[in-house]
């Protein structure tokens, strides 16, 4: 699809603009607790760093028993494989869920979080559906914090990235019969990354697996899926929520059928969109309105805002 940036600069400009509010309102800046990590940028060749995944210092876990309603205070390991009984929940059952953030750096050297809070109560959401138990927020954000004070060396300089953080909620404990898991494990590490996207997106009007990974082996970085009852309307890409945008109306799939994730970044760009005067319109999208779009972007932690 060949499209005009001039919308999705506006927000993205927007939305970078107002990330520093974002998260001074929500997470407060990041304290210096750990003195003991090394201030001086990581051995990495920033301007080579692509989405993939860089291994850093430390990790940070914490566990909970089935007979427990709290996770117990969590501690900081160096990086590395974790022990798994094979009959553990998550990988019998796929009782699992995780979460994505960033971690930026500023011109000024701070170092800040975009909305974490959103993905703290986005975990509890899952974890309810999955009959987990959850940390709460406070503990949310104390470690994905914490994972970014231990591994401040790998956040990236200013424009050249950002460390990806990808906090897990498993069921660890073993159990042969189908039911939650005996013991649950909440897991945070984080990866300095770069641009996610190398080449633009095509869409599928099936979702088939082989067609997707035919596509992957072409050099294709993502697809775009429509819904799978009616095969008319699109859904999301693989990685990201899907706007489209003709005039001063931006529409996306609506999220209410729980087929199609509600980000982080997707609601933060209908917020500032309103702000700026679009219209905006959560709904069925058909593909025809795809094809015909003044121009399409997508939103995601991983993308940010990327045109398509």
């Amino acid at each position: 699809m060949l499209t005009s940036s001039k919308h999705v600069e506006t927000l993205g400009n927007k939305a970078k603009s107002q990330s520093t509010n974002a998260a001074a309102v929500e997470a407060g800046e990041l304290g210096d607790n750990h003195s003991h990590v090394n201030e001086e940028y990581a051995g990495v060749r920033w301007d080579k760093l692509r989405f993939s995944l860089t291994p850093t210092d430390y990790m940070y876990v914490m566990k909970c028993s089935k007979d427990e309603k709290y996770f117990s205070q969590g501690t900081l390991s160096p990086f590395g494989n974790i022990e798994m009984n094979p009959s553990s929940g998550i990988l019998n059952y796929g009782q699992g869920l995780f979460e994505g953030l960033k971690a930026y750096r500023t011109e000024d050297g701070r170092i800040l979080l975009f909305r974490p809070q959103q993905n703290a109560l986005r975990m509890q959401m899952g974890a309810e559906r999955m009959c987990m138990p959850s940390p709460t927020v406070e503990q949310f954000l104390n470690a994905v914090k914490q994972i970014v004070n231990a591994n401040k060396s790998w956040v990236p300089p200013p424009e050249k990235g950002s460390l990806y953080i990808r906090p897990m909620l498993m069921g660890s404990g073993p159990n042969l019969g189908v039911a939650p898991a005996t013991e649950y494990t909440f897991l945070t590490y984080a990866s300095p990354v770069g641009n996610y996207h190398k080449l633009f997106l095509v869409e599928l009007e099936e979702s088939k697996q082989s067609l997707t990974m035919h596509l992957f082996t072409k050099g294709f970085s993502d697809v775009i899926f429509v819904d799978v009852i009616t095969g008319k309307n699109i859904e999301e890409a693989s990685t990201s929520n899907i706007f489209v945008v003709k005039g001063n109306l931006i529409s996306t799939p609506a999220t209410s059928n729980g087929t199609i994730l509600p980000g982080v970044t997707r609601k933060s760009i209908i917020e500032i969109a309103h702000v700026l005067g679009y219209q905006v319109e959560e709904r069925d999208v058909p593909v025809e309105e795809l094809l015909d779009a003044e121009e399409v972007f997508l939103t995601g932690t991983a993308v940010v805002v990327n045109s398509c």
